[in-house]
């Protein structure tokens, strides 16, 4: 009757891990704009709109929240779900090329400015926002050389305008970049005589047109004429931003034929300068793994060795009652910590994130998660999170189990409840933040009723799934025999008291993972490509080996004080890294970011709670599993009488 009871169950999993497989397969291979598109000339090329970004206020806005040149309807462009989160809002434009036509001085459009228009743009100006256009699924690109390197770098975006005087005038004025200079570049085929788009960059100009006579379709631009061949090269006479004023937007394109090769064609953006300050950093991380493996080897090898050979040559009972040591212990170091079913559940949480990782990385590393592919990072970690409730309500049963627990269903609800939820509850408050400010970062009500069925429709089943299985399985049994009076702790030296062990237990992790730490924030808030996956997961592997052999080590020297209250160390010793990591967020505000507004410094300190939180349960589940493994491990090889 049990065989037949659990078969489904199997079944169950089984069709879920493989759902599982295809649904990321299909995210991960499926990358919109990934497909190579021929243009042959005279082919239409339209350039999309989307959303205004700024590294000072960190909050996006639709391209046109601006007075800019609007086409007759506006088409939003199908975002995913982790574009959407992102605050992406891709929408058409009046900027249409012809493949390998090159244009000059063409008018988008002429307007003039109300006094609220040109305090939207002076605002705009003023918190450094820029504009991001696409072409053929690439982003906009303003080159410019760097004096530290010799190539070129890229800047996301042109600025909507920049602060200046006139010659002789102490009044600072606002000008607008109202005419582009755009370059496409594109690789041809010799045998098709067909193009592909390997680069779509600008040059920005703030510039007064002028025009004589009457405005009407037919106006010529004096200052921009394409039949007299006098085309903008300066920003010398720029065009200011006042009330009353008239703007005339212009564009010209060129046509530049490449070398790059389509498939090569992101590695201009991709370009990382500095490359050795990551293989600096990997270097620096192993040391510290050297160092910590090397005590784990020692302590493993000599001492327990030593300790154990000893412990099983004690005959008399005289030798027996001069033990000293962790042996000492061993009718406790099993017995169920306080609030064991709050430790079950952070560990369910834990593997949850760690399975949603790892899969991450590795399907990183591989390429599968190409920057083209706009959002797909963040939709593939919210649906692994999803998948991964599996295992986290598994872990978190056998645990409970394991300490004698048998309300199942209420473990299990808080397991698919408590971290989502304080998430959840972070995010939503920093949302209503965001949505106060009328940015497009807010996620509309559709986006956020997708995300609650996410987590009610398929996260918490699934909890349930795992932990029915989990639970249903034999429990796991303890190497040795818990006592029924509890030993009493000795006095512990002032280095082994646990609030001590445990900052100092935090240190290690952090230190092996903050330089990486340092980029994956700058790509987070100045905008920049992060796509250096396979040094991540170098990192990711040394961090869980940091985690398990740092709370090993002090693991073992708790034992040996003979304290045997391990449970809830082992968890908080490796998770401190996560204060460490916050307060490094702090330290990174104050010293690399120009934030100014009060609202984009509580969104920043918001979302870096929430990393730090996960970080928190990621690191501390890593190392209640190293240290759970090595108690039993060391108990299991001693002779208990």
């Amino acid at each position: 009757m049990e065989v037949v009871g659990r078969t489904p169950h199997a079944t169950r999993l089984c069709v879920c891990f493989t759902l599982l497989l295809l649904i990321t397969a299909a995210h991960s291979f499926y990358l919109p704009g990934v497909a190579p598109q021929d243009f042959t000339k005279g082919d239409l090329l339209n350039v999309k709109v989307n959303k205004l970004t700024s590294i000072k206020t960190q909050l996006p806005y639709s391209y046109y929240s601006l007075p800019y040149c609007k086409p007759d309807k506006i088409v939003d462009s199908a975002e995913n779900l982790g574009e959407v989160l992102r605050g992406d809002r891709i929408e058409n434009s009046h900027y249409v090329f012809k493949m390998r036509e090159p244009q000059m001085c063409n008018v988008v459009c002429r307007i003039t400015l109300n006094a609220k228009q040109a305090k939207e743009f002076k605002e705009k100006i003023d918190d450094d926002y820029r504009v991001n256009m696409i072409l053929d699924n690439l982003p906009l690109v303003v080159p410019y050389k760097r004096s530290d390197i010799d190539s070129l770098v890229y800047q996301h975006g042109f600025h909507v305008g920049i602060k200046g005087q006139y010659t002789g005038s102490k009044e600072e004025k606002y000008f607008i970049h109202n005419h582009l200079t755009f370059t496409v570049k594109y690789h041809k085929d010799e045998q098709t005589g067909a193009a592909r788009i390997v680069g779509f960059e600008v040059k920005p100009f703030s510039v007064k047109h002028e025009y004589e006579g009457k405005w009407d379709d037919q106006t010529r631009l004096t200052t921009c004429d394409p039949h007299a061949k006098r085309t903008v090269t300066s920003s010398d006479s720029p065009q200011d931003v006042e009330d009353k004023k008239v703007i005339i937007f212009t564009y010209d394109v060129e046509f530049e034929e490449s070398e790059v090769k389509w498939a090569s064609r992101w590695d201009t953006y991709l370009l990382m300068a500095d490359e050795q300050i990551h293989w600096f950093s990997i270097v620096n991380s192993l040391m510290i793994v050297l160092f910590l493996s090397g005590m784990v080897a020692m302590i493993m090898l000599r001492t327990l060795y030593r300790d154990i050979s000893k412990y099983n040559q004690l005959e008399t009972q005289e030798e027996a009652q001069e033990e000293t040591g962790w042996k000492l212990v061993h009718g406790d170091v099993f017995r169920p910590p306080t609030n064991s079913d709050l430790l079950c559940v952070y560990v369910g949480s834990g593997v949850q994130f760690f399975g949603m990782v790892l899969v991450m990385m590795i399907f990183a590393a591989l390429g599968f998660l190409s920057p083209s592919n706009r959002g797909g990072l963040m939709t593939t970690m919210l649906l692994l999170w999803v998948f991964m409730g599996l295992f986290a309500g598994y872990s978190s049963a056998r645990l409970y189990k394991m300490f004698k627990g048998t309300e199942w269903k209420k473990i299990t609800l808080r397991t698919a409840f408590m971290f989502p939820g304080i998430v959840f509850a972070i995010f939503f408050v920093l949302n209503a933040i965001i949505w106060g400010e009328k940015s497009s970062g807010a996620v509309p009500f559709g986006t956020m009723f997708a995300l609650v069925f996410l987590w009610f429709g398929i996260s918490v089943p699934l909890v349930f799934a795992g932990s029915y299985v989990g639970f249903k399985k034999p429990a796991i049994e303890d190497p040795v025999k818990t006592n029924k009076i509890p030993r009493q702790i000795p006095e512990q030296a002032w280095y082994m008291k646990p609030v001590f062990s445990i900052l100092i237990g935090g240190i290690l992790p952090f230190g092996a993972v903050f330089i990486e730490l340092f980029f994956i924030l700058t790509s987070i808030w100045l905008h920049q490509f992060y796509y250096i996956f396979g040094f991540l997961f170098l990192v990711f592997i040394i961090l869980v080996v940091t985690c398990a052999e740092i709370t090993v080590v002090l693991c073992y020297f708790q034992l040996c004080s003979e304290d045997y209250l391990w449970w809830w160390r082992s968890y908080l010793t490796s998770g401190s890294s996560a204060l460490y990591l916050f307060l490094y967020a702090a330290f990174y505000f104050f010293t690399k970011l120009d934030i100014t507004k009060p609202i984009s410094g509580i969104l920043y300190f918001g979302y870096m709670l929430i990393a730090s939180y996960a970080f928190f349960v990621l690191s501390g589940t890593i190392g209640f599993y190293a240290c759970f493994w090595f108690t039993r491990l060391i108990y299991s090889s001693v002779k208990i009488d």
